[in-house]
C-alpha cells in the first residue's frame, strides 16, 4: 500500500534523529544519509498501519543497517591508506544532532568518534543509543535483539574502551576561538617552546589524507615532536602553496563540538584540525585532509558567516 502523506510526514519528522544516530555509528555523513534513505525505502515497503511504534521500528532498522555497514567498513579500513579518521562536521551542521546534555556532546566529539573505532559494532550501537539518545536498556535490547543484562554489560565494556584517562574540558564557542588563536600564535612564532607549553607531555598528532594528499602514516607523539611538526606545518613555502593551489585562509571554528582550525583555499575547505583539550593542555590534534571527507564541510562553509581569517598560511 502506498504511503499516505501522514506516513511520509512521520518519517520526515524522524529523519534528523535517524541521521544523527547513523552519523555517530558510521563516522561518515554520506554513509549516514545513504543508510537513512535505505530506511525510508523499507518504510515504504512496510505495512505501516501494523507498526505500533514507528519511532522504535525506524530506529531498529537504521541501527541494524549501520551494524551491517560497520562490519564491511572494518574490512575496507584494513586496506585504507594511512590513518583513518571520521568525517568532521563543522559547528552548525544539523547532522550533529542533540547537544543538550554532556553525554550527547561527548558522544559526537571528534575524539570520541575516533576512539569508538576500538569498539565492536554492537558496543558502538549500545553506546550511541544509550549515551547520545537516552534509550533505556529495555529499548536497546529490543532494537539489537539482546537481553537487558547484555545491553548493560555491553555499555560497560564500551565506556571502558572509550575512556582513555583524559577528561575533556567543556568548551563554548568563544573559548574555542581563544584556544585556536593562542595555538596559531604559538605555531607562527617560529619557536617550539610556546607550542610545547600548550600541550600535554603525551600529546599526539594524527592526520588522515586518505592517499589523496600527503599525510604521515605514523602519528607524531610527545609534546616536543608535535610542536616541531606544527611549527613546520604553518611555515610558508612555495612547495606548500603549489600543493594546495594557493595561500590558505586559516579560521577558528568548532567541529564536532571541539575547537578546530579550518583551512580554506578559494572557498574550498582543505583541512579541519580538531583539538582535544584537557585540563592539562591540548592532548591531541586530529587532522582531516582527505578531500572526500571535506565536501560537506565545504558546502556548509559557503552558507555561514565565518568572518575574516585569523591568518593566511602556507
Amino acid at each position: 500500500m502506498p504511503l499516505t502523506a501522514n506516513d511520509v510526514d512521520r518519517f520526515v519528522a524522524a529523519r534528523p534523529r535517524l541521521e544523527a544516530i547513523a552519523y555517530r555509528l558510521l563516522g561518515s555523513a554520506g554513509e549516514a544519509e545513504d543508510v537513512v534513505q535505505e530506511t525510508f525505502l523499507r518504510w515504504q515497503d512496510a505495512d505501516v498501519d501494523r507498526i505500533e511504534v514507528p519511532e522504535a521500528w525506524l530506529t531498529k532498522v537504521v541501527t541494524n543497517l549501520c551494524l551491517n555497514q560497520l562490519t564491511s567498513a572494518r574490512a575496507r579500513r584494513e586496506t585504507y591508506v594511512g590513518q583513518w579518521l571520521p568525517e568532521p562536521l563543522l559547528g552548525g551542521d544539523p547532522l550533529l544532532g542533540p547537544a543538550d546534555t554532556a553525554e550527547q556532546r561527548e558522544s559526537v566529539s571528534y575524539a570520541v568518534l575516533a576512539l569508538m573505532e576500538r569498539l565492536t559494532p554492537n558496543e558502538r550501537a549500545v553506546y550511541v543509543l544509550r549515551e547520545a539518545f537516552g534509550y533505556s536498556h529495555r529499548e536497546i535490547a529490543q532494537i539489537l535483539d539482546l537481553t537487558e543484562a547484555a545491553s548493560q554489560q555491553t555499555l560497560h565494556r564500551a565506556k571502558k574502551h572509550v575512556a582513555d584517562g583524559k577528561a575533556r574540558v567543556e568548551i563554548d564557542q568563544a573559548a574555542a576561538r581563544r584556544i585556536v588563536e593562542e595555538f596559531l600564535e604559538a605555531a607562527n612564532s617560529g619557536r617550539t617552546e610556546p607550542l610545547v607549553r600548550l600541550l600535554t607531555a603525551d600529546a599526539v598528532s594524527i592526520a588522515d589524507g586518505g592517499g589523496k594528499v600527503p599525510a604521515r602514516v605514523k602519528a607524531f607523539e610527545g609534546a616536543t615532536a608535535v610542536a616541531r611538526f606544527m611549527r613546520g606545518l604553518f611555515k610558508p613555502s612555495t612547495a606548500k602553496r603549489a600543493l594546495i593551489g594557493g595561500e590558505a585562509e586559516i579560521y577558528a571554528w568548532t567541529a564536532n563540538g571541539d575547537p578546530a582550525v579550518v583551512a580554506v583555499v578559494d572557498g574550498r575547505v582543505i583541512g579541519v584540525m580538531c583539538l582535544e583539550v584537557t585540563a592539562e593542555g591540548i592532548a591531541a590534534f586530529r587532522n582531516q585532509a582527505n578531500p572526500d571527507k571535506l565536501e560537506r564541510a565545504t558546502a556548509l562553509w559557503a552558507t555561514v558567516d565565518h568572518g575574516e581569517p585569523l591568518i593566511t598560511a602556507f
